[in-house]
């Protein structure tokens, strides 16, 4: 019988060696039946972002030899809620407010910011209808106030800061679900004012600075138009503030949306990383990162204006979203009262 015995134990052995190491690799980060988790906040149309989000992660599978999965949660509390319950296999792109809940909430670090156009900040838009009787900042006070979301940065968090300080309380709220659908609201006359992302325009020959007009042209003199391959213009002037989100449906946004003010610079949104992800792997994506950056693939993804708009992206620190920080205490504000507002 020992012979026999002997014989079983040396056969599971075998199969075991043979067996098991594939079995670990397949679990392993990055492999097939577990991706590496990559999570978008969802501030502009979901498959906009579900479709260039794909290529991004081809890009990155060809680069890296690791599998990607890309997913467009509800809202921004959702995205955070879902990079905390994957901390060793999250990456996610979120904005500067979301990634300061992310890290008190669960250490989620930030590794990169976005690069617009060669700006690392960006500011929020107040926005109204170009025959509207608002013209002050003052006169925002007791109107009604569409948002994207509770947790987004330039469309939330900043303006209320602002506001508050200005002594302006508004009436009616509408959380509007993003940047897209606020710019919709005020368009179609269905709130008085509206908070968006701003990226400045682009002016031939004279590039916009802070300080310049939020809408450096006159629409008595230029006129707004698409150019042949979609892109929204007044004059020459290219415009890429969230109104052009709309273009396609209201070709005329400029001429019957205009710019009120312009908050104080924000932080550039970030890309973050679960807290427990493995630093080799991480390294790795960001050398990808960086490289597909520099591919006309980044212009089909997160570089399109109707995505993210981000031009490239560089290294940042956690230190870097400190005024961040200093927003919510001012306001007295928790992740709870942003994310169940």
């Amino acid at each position: 019988m020992r012979p026999k015995f002997g014989l079983a134990v040396l056969l599971v052995m075998l199969i075991l060696s043979v067996v098991a190491p594939t079995a670990l690799a397949q679990n392993e980060l990055g492999s097939e039946a577990n991706p590496i988790q990559v999570f978008f906040v969802p501030s502009v149309e979901a498959q906009v972002i579900t479709t260039g989000g794909e290529v991004m992660a081809k890009a990155l599978e060809e680069a890296t030899g690791l599998k990607f999965q890309v997913a467009v949660p509800t809202s921004y509390a959702a995205t955070v809620e879902a990079m905390c319950a994957a901390p060793d296999r999250s990456m996610g792109f979120i904005p500067a407010a979301g990634y300061v809940i992310a890290n008190n909430r669960c250490g989620v670090q930030v590794e990169a910011a976005a690069v617009r156009r060669g700006w690392n900040v960006y500011w929020a838009a107040y926005i109204v209808r170009r025959d509207s009787d608002i013209y002050t900042f003052g006169d925002l006070n007791g109107r009604s106030w569409a948002y994207p979301d509770a947790g987004s940065t330039s469309g939330f968090i900043v303006p209320s800061v602002e506001m508050k300080a200005a002594g302006i309380e508004p009436g009616q709220r509408v959380e509007a679900g993003g940047h897209n659908q606020v710019v919709q609201a005020v368009y179609s006359g269905e709130v008085d004012f509206g908070t968006t992302f701003f990226s400045p325009p682009l002016v031939p020959g004279a590039p916009w600075r802070i300080g310049d007009l939020p809408e450096p042209y006159d629409l008595t003199v230029d006129e707004s138009r698409l150019d042949e391959n979609g892109n929204l213009f007044v004059g020459d002037i290219r415009i890429l503030d969230a109104r052009a989100n709309i273009r396609s449906t209201a070709p005329d946004v400029v001429d019957q949306v205009r710019i009120l003010r312009l908050s104080a610079p924000i932080p550039n949104d970030t890309l973050s990383f679960g807290p427990d992800f493995p630093a080799e792997l991480k390294a790795q994506i960001m050398d990808a990162l960086y490289a597909f950056a520099q591919t006309d693939g980044w212009a089909q993804s997160i570089g399109s204006e109707d995505f993210y708009g981000w031009s490239g992206l560089a290294p940042i620190t956690d230190r870097d979203y400190d005024p961040v920080r200093l927003q919510f205490q001012i306001l007295g504000l928790t992740e709870e009262d942003i994310f169940k507002r």
